[in-house]
């Protein structure tokens, strides 16, 4: 099955019209003809049948024959990951975090951070392709970068982790994580989290938790810890 993504669609929608873009690429690239199936989420669990009517490639126009809603996660995963120094491993850890299933995922700016600017336009086209490929029907949150500081310091619910290098006292996250809850794991940058923000989040009540006994890259943590907790929820 070939997924198409658009935020547009509502649940109640008999008849769609897709942008120019999108339209190009469905007629010239996938050469789609009049009368040909396409399934399309809104990302927001719900999943749309539909039947080409009209072949433009200026805009592709599909009645909606069936709509069915995907029946979300029994749990919900908030990663808030610092930027890595090269673009290319953030985007690996948004495409493979999306394939496996997360909520919503947080750039957050740390002291030790050698990126601090992020390009959110070019995140979400990385979700989008994932969602495709791994034909969910539902689109991570993805927020804003925020300072670390920032983050810290707002109102959380739900079980709070923070990951972290340091020789200090730590739990492994597979034995403090439980099914069925709503969770929010730190991830720190390349340099790890100064321990200035270790104690910031502790006073917060983040719980300090190891991913393993080896040191693992900003982008390979964050792939594990959304990993363990999926596989928890299996």
């Amino acid at each position: 099955m070939q997924l198409f993504y658009n935020p547009n669609i509502a649940p109640d929608t008999i008849q769609f019209s897709f942008p120019k873009d999108e339209s190009r690429h469905i007629v010239k690239v996938l050469r789609k003809k009049t009368g040909d199936q396409l399934n399309i989420t809104n990302g927001k669990g719900y999943l749309f049948e539909a039947e080409l009517t009209i072949a433009d490639q200026k805009n592709c126009v599909v009645n909606i024959l069936k709509t069915t809603h995907q029946a979300p996660k029994d749990y919900k995963l908030h990663l808030a990951v610092a930027p890595t120094k090269m673009n290319d491993r953030y985007e690996w850890f948004l495409e493979k975090a999306t394939e496996i299933g997360i909520t919503s995922i947080t750039p957050i700016i740390c002291d030790h951070s050698e990126r601090k600017v992020v390009k959110i336009e070019r995140f979400d086209k990385i979700i989008q392709s994932a969602i495709k490929q791994s034909l969910s029907c539902y689109y991570p949150v993805l927020n804003d970068p925020i300072s670390f500081k920032d983050y810290i310091n707002q109102d959380f619910s739900g079980d709070l982790f923070i990951a972290h290098c340091e020789d200090t006292d730590k739990k492994s996250l597979k034995s403090q994580a439980l099914p069925k809850k709503e969770i929010t794991i730190l991830i720190g940058p390349e340099g790890d989290f100064s321990v200035k923000e270790i104690k910031m989040a502790i006073q917060n009540k983040f719980i300090p938790v190891t991913l393993g006994e080896t040191r693992l890259r900003t982008e390979t943590a964050a792939i594990v810890a959304c990993h363990s907790i999926a596989f928890i929820n299996e």
